[in-house]
């Protein structure tokens, strides 16, 4: 079934809403990418005006940011530990924001949206 960004076929009260006009292409949506700990790869996709979006498939990676020096580095993910978003992520090793993960420099939380923004960023906590 595709997936549609478009106007509810009902109101708020639970009417049923009369089709005023045929489906539009912008109003399409995609599948969530849920991005895992792995090889680094990434897709690229055209985006409404030609513009282009980096989707995260996988990653081995993590930039985190120290909160007592402020000093950023690059991290290797080992594995998830706490995904608040979803409890079955967290044997799947799938990366959203807010996720808690095991890094070599220690515990991080996902700052960002990997899925949505190509990288995967952090704060050691």
């Amino acid at each position: 079934m595709a997936i549609s960004q478009s106007r509810s076929r009902r109101a708020a009260t639970g009417k049923r809403l009369k089709d005023y006009r045929k489906k539009k292409q912008h109003e399409t949506g995609s599948r969530p990418f849920l991005p895992k700990i792995g090889k680094t790869k990434a897709k690229v996709t055209r985006v409404l005006g030609g513009n282009s979006k980096v989707k995260l498939l996988n990653s081995e990676t993590i930039n985190v940011i120290d909160p007592k020096t402020k000093k950023a580095m690059v991290a290797k993910l080992v594995t998830v530990i706490d995904n608040p978003a979803n409890r079955n992520f967290i044997r799947r090793n799938i990366l959203t924001r807010g996720t808690v993960v095991d890094t070599d420099k220690g515990k991080a939380r996902i700052t960002n949206r990997p899925g949505q923004e190509g990288t995967v960023n952090g704060i050691l906590i």
